[in-house]
């Protein structure tokens, strides 16, 4: 049986977040701490954040162990106490964490989750935390955007063999599929979240055959349900040309070809010739596939030229974010035993205290802005947006199943203002601070100027 996640991770750490806490427990800090994970700044052409990979932080840090082989590397290190490694034997995270569920659409320095623990607890789970959450958000953003250059058609994921790791590969499928992907070519993920698969065929499959009709009469003869041809190993109008042979041949076998891909040249120009073949031979059901460098940027040229495409696969350029391919997330400590505290670093200023976002609507429904407030703050006429998920390291309930999170994207997504989706340029969305918030940062800027900089 294969161990717990927060067992096999333990050390999937940085190194100073270890000798932090070596120095908190020398020195018996052992107060609670609020730490608060944030995008600082939108990449170029973003205007939105779509929250994923809370689930996988969550079975993280309820399942946190360090075992006799972690603690045995530790020592051989030869950086650590005894005594430190004593302690780490029989931690596990205590704490509580408050979350915007996964699906939610949230903007730059919103707080995406909040950890309270003692400050040791907190600060370990730093590296861990960041990077699940990160990454699926990254993909997650991205790949809502060639769902919304769709216009309702289909898009699937065909990333697998270009993502950065295998576990990236992982997470870029369910990521996207929670995003509103309607499934993905990779089976480990279609097992293990149980998303819809889909698949075609290489040009090799086509190229060992000495004809191309024969590669299409053998694959639709064992997969008539699934069938869709690449048509442009050699050319597209002879391709779809044989694709309808063929498919005529299935229909007299009560069978029906679901579709023909397109995966080279220019796409809207050659969907349209393929779609006249197909209509001329009574093949209207049969479906045009595109793939081949897809992205948002590429589905909305192709669209907007004319290009007669039903469903897209989407590959490497949404799987690795290739035109943004990080966030500026941080985690950072906004509050220790009592005192909320803050960063003043040039650029990177950080807001305090334990927080709370609201979130307003118009007579619409539609998304009219947010406010980031202190945690005991409550705003009338808002929804608070972070619910606890966490207490005293046990998960509050039940997490939402993936479809319920993609539910949750869907509905969230339809209810932002199309300016604000824009693929290019979009305008900022309007989030304030609130009157209490902005009050406590400007006391705690003051304190920190007179007690750091002898400033009056």
């Amino acid at each position: 049986m294969e161990r717990p996640l927060g067992e096999r991770m333990s050390l999937l750490t940085d190194l100073y977040q270890l000798t932090m806490a070596a120095c908190y427990f020398d020195q018996e800090m052992h107060e609670e701490a609020t730490f608060s994970l944030f995008i600082r700044k939108y990449p170029e052409n973003r205007g939105y954040f779509v929250a994923a990979g809370l689930a996988e932080a969550l079975e993280y840090l309820s399942t946190l162990r360090f075992t006799k082989d972690d603690l045995d590397y530790l020592d051989a290190t030869r950086l650590f106490r005894w005594q430190f490694l004593e302690f780490l034997q029989n931690l596990r995270f205590t704490g509580e964490v408050r979350a915007l569920p996964e699906g939610s659409v949230f903007f730059k320095d919103e707080p995406v989750l909040e950890v309270t623990a003692p400050i040791i607890e907190a600060q370990l789970v730093e590296t861990f935390v960041i990077n699940a959450i990160s990454l699926q958000t990254l993909i997650a953003t991205k790949a809502s955007r060639s769902v919304l250059a769709a216009q309702g058609r289909p898009v699937v994921d065909f990333s697998l063999r270009r993502t950065q790791g295998t576990d990236a590969g992982l997470k870029v499928a369910r990521a996207s599929y929670l995003a509103g992907f309607a499934a993905t070519s990779n089976m480990l993920a279609g097992k293990i979240y149980a998303l819809p698969i889909v698949g075609t065929m290489a040009h090799s499959y086509i190229t060992s055959f000495p004809k191309e009709i024969e590669a299409f009469r053998v694959f639709v003869r064992l997969f008539p349900e699934i069938a869709t041809l690449l048509i442009d190993t050699y050319d597209n109008a002879a391709g779809a040309e044989k694709a309808a042979r063929v498919a005529k041949e299935m229909h007299g076998r009560g069978e029906r070809l679901q579709a023909v891909r397109l995966d080279s040249g220019d796409i809207a120009a050659i969907s349209r010739q393929v779609r006249d073949i197909l209509d001329r031979h009574g093949l209207p059901h049969v479906r045009i596939l595109a793939s081949g460098g897809f992205d948002e940027f590429k589905i909305a040229r192709v669209l907007a030229a004319g290009g007669r495409v039903d469903s897209f696969a989407v590959g490497t350029k949404m799987g690795v974010s290739a035109d943004a391919p990080y966030f500026d997330m941080a985690y950072k400590l906004v509050k220790y035993g009592g005192r909320p505290v803050m960063k003043l670093s040039t650029g990177k200023v950080t807001l305090v205290d334990q927080k709370q976002v609201w979130r307003r609507h118009d007579d619409q429904g539609r998304m009219a802005g947010d406010t980031i407030a202190l945690r005991e703050e409550v705003l009338e006429g808002g929804d608070p947006l972070l619910q606890p998920v966490m207490q005293a390291g046990r998960l509050t309930g039940t997490l939402p199943t993936l479809n319920e999170s993609r539910a949750l994207f869907l509905e969230q997504f339809a209810r932002l203002p199309e300016p604000y989706k824009a693929l290019e340029a979009p305008p900022p969305y309007p989030v304030a601070l609130s009157p209490g918030l902005t009050a406590l940062q400007q006391q705690v800027e003051r304190e920190i100027h007179t007690r750091e900089l002898g400033e009056s």
